[in-house]
């Protein structure tokens, strides 16, 4: 097991004035990266990226997830170059299907939004790596497209997916996936394994923090999140090793009933608990085969401010564990 690289995402409710702060402290701090979120209708990943990466000189700067309509290819990897080349090897680009009914809203739904993805990755990654691209697709179609200045150190592209199929093909076309929060050790594994487990498949997980000295507390706080993970679809609890539990358990007895799971449970949720759980957590990821973790702080800017201490101390824990 190699140490992950630790980091912090940036939520989209945050206001963009804010990603000078949480960049210069999480450089000063040690940590490894940061995860700038996209979703609509709030702010771009790329505008985001390119202001942190231009306060910072080592921080490693991810796009969590560009959705894969919103753009047209071809621009999408004329962005994702320049940020590369603003700062070589410190841009990780996350490329997904995008919540439908969002591209709904904005007229970009697709028929297909697995053949779209695997079109917009291969094109993306073959335009990154300096090829002249003519291609037909079912959603893509480009002419003899060349970047002018194609990436002197290639980032890697990762697929924000969630489902078996689309796994799949994240293990044919991406250069490894984004794993959104929910995610332990089980769902990694699983993940790893639906790709096909391709020699150099990165894996970067999002986990959600919340650490108190009373483990309650952190359980209380995060109760009504995991509520919210349960009331939909969601691969990752599926791969909980007590997922069916944990759905007849809040089915019975709501959010209260989420709160007093076992702490085996919760590990597998995320950096949830005490300190020594969250550690733990991390770690748990890394055996399982995630090469970055990403820290998902309170969506509450007083107190991510706060949490962002609490990310520093874990980035410390974990590399002392690998010392």
């Amino acid at each position: 097991m190699s140490r992950p690289q630790v980091g912090v995402c940036f939520d989209r409710s945050f206001p963009p004035s804010a990603i000078t702060e949480f960049t210069e402290r999480l450089e000063a701090g040690g940590l490894d990266q940061l995860w700038v979120i996209e979703d609509c209708f709030y702010t771009t990943a790329v505008a985001l990226a390119a202001t942190a990466l231009a306060r910072t000189h080592r921080l490693a700067v991810g796009l969590g997830i560009m959705p894969a309509v919103a753009r047209n290819p071809a621009i999408t990897a004329m962005e994702i170059a320049t940020l590369a080349n603003l700062a070589p090897g410190r841009v990780l680009a996350g490329i997904g299907h995008g919540v439908q009914e969002w591209m709904e809203q904005m007229g970009a739904r697709t028929a297909s939004p697995l053949t779209t993805l695997d079109e917009v990755i291969t094109v993306v990654r073959r335009l990154l790596h300096g090829e002249t691209v003519s291609f037909r697709g079912q959603e893509v179609r480009l002419d003899a497209v060349a970047l002018e200045q194609p990436p002197s150190k290639v980032p890697p592209v990762l697929a924000g997916v969630r489902g078996p199929r689309s796994m799949a093909l994240a293990g044919r076309v991406a250069d490894g996936v984004v794993l959104a929060e929910g995610a332990g050790a089980e769902y990694v594994r699983r993940a790893r394994e639906q790709a096909g487990d391709p020699e150099g498949f990165r894996i970067s997980c999002f986990t959600a923090l919340s650490i108190e000295h009373e483990r309650t507390s952190a359980y209380r706080w995060m109760a009504p999140v995991v509520a919210g993970w349960l009331t939909s679809p969601n691969p990752a609890i599926d791969a909980h090793p007590h997922g069916a539990e944990l759905r007849e358990r809040f089915a019975e007895g709501g959010v209260e009933a989420l709160v007093s799971m076992p702490r085996e449970w919760w590990l597998q949720l995320g950096a949830i608990g005490t300190f020594d759980d969250a550690v733990e957590h991390i770690l748990s990821l890394a055996e399982a085969g995630a090469h970055d973790v990403a820290l998902f702080p309170c969506p509450e800017l007083q107190f991510a401010r706060v949490q962002l201490d609490d990310a520093v101390r874990l980035q410390a824990a974990v590399a002392g564990a690998h010392a």
